[in-house]
């Protein structure tokens, strides 16, 4: 995720900490980075592949994005890189797929940085930001077919309310559920406003008054179930931590609760021994192939959140690859 500001618009949310991260994995070689590989599984508009390409001169850059205007957009900033940066466009879930196509089976170091990109909120005629009015659309791929208001005009209460529940952790997820189904019998719905000022009615004052707009979790939650999110990252992990190179390290920022809790998961199964509970040492073969990085999930420091108010929700976490499998 990242926020305006230069020529192209953005720069990327806890820059330094993940080149700090990811530069072990990089340099464990060549002091230049010559002969490792690093995988941008969030590409967006390109900022930290931009980073790590000026850092790392000798560095390969694989970038992943479903987003065409992502794609269209990061392609001209790496322009200056494009000899050893490969920009596909495909989901994070199909890293496997991407490495295969590119003759790798291991890649050096990689980062997520998930959820919705700050290209993504301002372009306002994707309807991803409720602070304007827009068609509901909310996909990253135009090419998918399910878009927010199929959501909202087909999906029955029970459907409804379990998307905002399970995706936004709405607690009035059945109110507004009602409320919609109410709404859609009158007028199918379109755009963001209506919607916006559904929720205004659907949730009591006093709740209003804190925690945000009360539009956010709503809109989360259409956009995690338009484009499948937690499906994919389902999918990723275990894909992304398999292919790390021995050395190699994966860094992930997640931006609410149901990622990270996703991303907590498997770096913790990664990291357990599998010797039997009670004996003092690991027995053979059953010692963790990777360790943690980072101490639990790091957080953007206050001076990064003065600037850039996007980054106060960000938890990072890295993991190691120790032993071949």
């Amino acid at each position: 995720m990242e926020h305006k500001s230069g020529e192209h618009g953005h720069i990327p949310v806890m820059a330094e900490r993940m080149i700090d991260l990811i530069a072990p994995a990089l340099t464990h070689t060549a002091p230049d980075g010559t002969g490792a590989t690093f995988v941008d599984a969030t590409l967006g508009a390109g900022g930290h592949s931009e980073l790590v390409a000026n850092r790392f001169p000798g560095v390969a850059i694989i970038a992943i994005d479903r987003d065409g205007n992502a794609v269209s957009s990061a392609s001209e900033r790496l322009a200056p890189f494009a000899d050893r940066v490969t920009i596909v466009r495909r989901r994070y879930d199909e890293i496997a797929d991407v490495l295969a196509d590119g003759g790798r089976t291991r890649y050096d170091a990689a980062l997520f940085d998930l959820g919705v990109s700050s290209m993504q909120l301002d372009q306002h005629d994707r309807g991803f930001a409720y602070s304007v009015d827009a068609p509901l659309d909310m996909r990253m791929n135009d090419n998918d077919t399910l878009t927010a208001a199929d959501i909202l005009n087909t999906y029955s209460h029970g459907e409804i309310a379990r998307v905002l529940s399970e995706y936004g952790e709405e607690r009035f997820a059945g109110k507004i559920a009602s409320a919609v189904l109410r709404e859609r019998e009158h007028q199918p719905f379109d755009t963001s406003a209506r919607l916006v000022e559904l929720i205004y009615r659907a949730i009591p004052a006093a709740t209003r008054r804190t925690g945000g707009h009360p539009a956010k979790r709503t809109f989360q939650a259409l956009r995690i179930e338009v484009n499948r999110e937690m499906e994919s990252l389902q999918q990723a992990m275990p894909a992304a931590v398999d292919h790390l190179a021995v050395g190699g390290r994966l860094v992930v920022m997640s931006y609410q609760s149901l990622e990270d809790r996703i991303v907590k998961r498997e770096f913790a199964h990664r990291v357990t021994s599998k010797t039997p509970p009670g004996l003092p040492f690991d027995l053979p073969g059953t010692a963790p192939e990777y360790r943690l990085v980072t101490r639990g999930a790091e957080r953007a420091d206050d001076a990064e959140i003065a600037s850039n108010p996007r980054s106060a929700p960000v938890r990072l976490r890295a993991i190691e690859r120790l032993a071949p499998r």
